[in-house]
C-alpha cells in the first residue's frame, strides 16, 4: 500500500503478512479521497477509522493534515503496526483498542469524517449496526459523513442514513450523512 496525497505521497508502507487484514486497494482509496477532498479541507476534518487494520486509511488523512485521528481495532497487532508507523511518520493518531461496535454503543466521540472497513464476512446485521449507532449516539458533527467499505456483494441501501455509494472493483462506499 502507499499513501496517495499530501506530505507523505508516494511513500510506500509494508505491513507484516501476519495481519488479518485486507487493506483498502491504492484504486479504491484514490477514489474515496477524490470525494472526499469537494467536500472537506481535511486540515480541519477530524477522523474516525473503525476496523483500522494496517492503518491504511488514518495514515492517508494524516499525510494531508488532519490532527484529529481516532484508530480503532480489535486486534493488538494492527494497533501495534499502527502505533510503530504513526511513531515513525510524525503523525498523531490516537489509537483505541476496542471491539468497534462496543465502543460505538458507549462512545460521546464528535467527527466529521467516519470511516469504517469491517471484514467483508462480518454478518449483515453488524454492517446495519454501524450506522444505527453512529447517528443513535450523535457521533457525527454538523455536515459529517460515514463511509462504510463492503463487497459488491453487500447492499446497505436499506440502512438509515444512506445517500449514496460507488462501486471500485469488488468494493463498494456506502455514504450516510443527515
Amino acid at each position: 500500500m502507499r499513501i496517495i496525497s499530501g506530505e507523505y505521497k508516494g511513500k510506500r508502507i509494508l505491513a507484516p503478512k501476519k495481519l488479518p487484514v485486507r487493506p483498502t486497494t491504492d484504486m479504491a482509496k484514490e477514489a474515496l479521497f477524490n470525494i472526499l477532498n469537494n467536500r472537506y479541507y481535511f486540515k480541519d476534518v477530524s477522523v474516525l477509522d473503525l476496523f483500522s487494520g494496517t492503518g491504511n486509511i488514518s495514515y492517508e488523512f494524516a499525510s494531508r493534515g488532519s490532527k484529529h485521528i481516532y484508530a480503532i481495532d480489535t486486534n493488538s497487532n494492527c494497533i501495534k503496526f499502527i502505533s510503530r508507523m504513526a511513531r515513525e511518520l510524525n503523525f498523531n493518531i490516537t489509537l483505541i483498542k476496542a471491539d468497534v461496535l462496543t465502543y460505538l454503543e458507549k462512545s460521546d466521540i464528535k467527527v466529521d469524517i467516519i470511516f469504517a472497513d469491517p471484514p467483508y464476512d462480518m454478518p449483515l446485521t453488524d454492517f446495519e449496526k454501524i450506522p444505527q449507532l453512529v447517528f443513535k449516539n450523535n457521533l457525527l458533527a454538523e455536515n459529517g459523513i460515514l463511509v462504510i467499505e463492503h463487497s459488491k456483494h453487500m447492499e446497505l441501501s436499506q440502512c438509515i442514513h444512506f445517500s449514496d455509494s460507488r462501486k471500485y472493483g469488488g468494493s463498494v462506499f456506502s455514504f450516510f450523512d443527515r
